[in-house]
């Protein structure tokens, strides 16, 4: 028998020794495909749409501010899709998709605590635990269980709240979710410039270089580390990003915000046993979709797989030639995902082992 090594060595002739065999793990059945919605089932997506309109809204003892997209008048349909940004980022990340889905549901894009135009918390608690709290609080003012969709750092959140509290979320969407992924990876780090700011002594000057960078150009770098082509993103939604990032920059605890929801998501990832977020993942009751670019660099889309195979009723849309944030990339095509699940669910096919693949002519659905 010859076996090919793994990542292209030369054949093992033989077989494994039998200590090997014991200790290599199963890989994860290849992952069932998400169905997708017609283009005809969307709601307008511009380039760009304009940023939604917000509001705060006392939660606790923070000011939550939130974005709303109104769902379309006589569309049929009646619900509420709930949106929660990566880290960094904030409730404008989901303008066109939620513009997408406005056909069928009303959107509430959240700033989560010190991010966007929400404050910290008084506790400047930015642990995953503090975030999915916050947003929970949120749900549970809404009266009725939401689609959740979570990108990322969000999609962490949404992992955990949706397994706390399985009576406030109907259906859970992840783009990129934050699941353990501790490989080394430099192109996390973007450039040179970047991966010598992390260092914690030689990286001093080249942080105080990058914190006198203007918005257009933070954000560009940003861009290249998130988008799989950020070149593809139109001069009117470049503009509309810049003008949002500038606002931001002048926050006091922007950097504080980031710094320390990192470390609190990068916390769990070493966490063991019921602590978890793979044994958080198992559960996850609802349907679930899990979106992933294949160009990712950020969270490898070898964790796909996995992801949907812990997650009981989870189905997988791999995207070739996107990166981090799919439902900025291809937000139609995420959404169109997200309304398939939705009518999958509702006419009994989303937990059927023959639920039919992609229709012809449309982005690659691949198996995990």
């Amino acid at each position: 028998m010859t076996i090919t090594a793994p990542r292209g060595g030369r054949p093992l002739t033989g077989g494994w020794p039998v200590s090997a065999r014991r200790r290599a793990p199963r890989p994860p059945e290849p992952a069932p495909p998400a169905p997708l919605a017609p283009e005809a089932a969307l709601g307008p997506i511009g380039d760009p749409t304009p940023h939604w309109p917000g509001r705060h809204v006392a939660i606790g003892e923070t000011a939550l501010h939130v974005r709303e997209t109104p769902r379309a008048p006589g569309s049929g349909h009646d619900g509420t899709v709930v949106l929660v940004h990566g880290l960094g980022g904030s409730s404008t990340n989901w303008t066109d998709l939620a513009g997408g889905l406005s056909s069928r549901w009303r959107g509430l894009a959240v700033d989560l605590p010190g991010f966007g135009r929400t404050d910290p918390l008084p506790s400047r608690d930015y642990s995953l635990r503090a975030h999915a709290a916050t947003v929970a609080a949120y749900l549970r003012t809404l009266g009725e269980p939401v689609h959740l969709v979570g990108n990322s750092l969000g999609g962490a959140v949404a992992l955990s709240l949706t397994a706390d509290h399985p009576d406030l979320v109907r259906t859970t969407t992840l783009v990129s979710p934050a699941v353990p992924d501790l490989r080394p990876a430099p192109a996390r780090l973007g450039d040179g410039k970047m991966a010598l700011a992390v260092l914690p002594l030689l990286g001093a000057r080249t942080r105080r270089e990058l914190a006198t960078e203007d918005a257009a150009t933070r954000l560009w770098r940003t861009m290249r580390l998130c988008y799989a082509d950020p070149e593809r993103v139109s001069e009117a939604a470049f503009a509309q990003a810049v003008a949002e990032a500038s606002e931001r920059l002048g926050l006091p605890w922007a950097a504080e915000a980031m710094q320390r929801s990192f470390g609190g998501l990068v916390g769990t990832w070493f966490a063991r046993g019921a602590g978890s977020l793979w044994a958080t993942a198992a559960r996850v009751a609802t349907p679930t979709l899990v979106v992933w670019g294949e160009r990712d660099r950020l969270i490898s889309v070898r964790k796909a797989r996995r992801t949907v195979a812990t997650i009981p009723r989870a189905r997988l849309l791999r995207l070739p030639d996107v990166g981090h944030v799919a439902q900025m990339e291809t937000p139609a095509l995420v959404a169109r995902a997200i309304l398939g699940m939705d009518d999958a669910v509702a006419d009994g096919r989303w937990d059927a082992s023959d639920l039919a693949p992609r229709p012809p002519g449309v982005c690659e659905n691949v198996p995990g």
